[in-house]
């Protein structure tokens, strides 16, 4: 499979070639800060090779104390962005940075026991086109 995936502001580019391995919603609370939501979205691959179109020195990475809680992001716009981690074992992409329709679904919730606690029953949650006005 191929994939192509940009950040917000368009500088960024990169396409993906292969397959991903895991794609898993994370709650714990890094990567709530990361996004900013209920749960960071990212697939993983082993295999899978990152090629940057354009913008990869817009591209900065982030390892949280040295720990290996790793983000990569856009410098102009803050989107986030693939990373290669574990000595270049592995490939994290985020799953909102691609832009190609994806042939995988979330396989599970992790560190789900992390959750916010306004993140129950989202389901129920009245749903909009748009954004409500009134």
């Amino acid at each position: 499979m191929k994939y192509t995936g940009s950040c917000l502001c368009g500088e960024v580019t990169f396409e993906i070639e292969g397959n991903f391995d895991n794609f898993y919603l994370c709650h714990c609370g890094r990567c709530r800060k990361d996004t900013g939501s209920a749960h960071a979205a990212n697939l993983f691959s082993s295999t899978a090779k990152l090629r940057w179109l354009s913008g990869q020195e817009k591209s900065k990475t982030f390892n949280f104390r040295g720990e290996g809680h790793i983000k990569s992001f856009c410098t102009n716009c803050g989107s986030a962005l693939p990373n290669i981690q574990m000595d270049g074992e592995l490939l994290v992409v985020p799953a909102g940075s691609i832009d190609s329709d994806l042939n995988i679904k979330p396989q599970g919730h992790i560190y789900y026991a992390s959750k916010a606690n306004w993140d129950a029953e989202l389901e129920t949650v009245p749903k909009f086109k748009e954004f409500p006005t009134g």
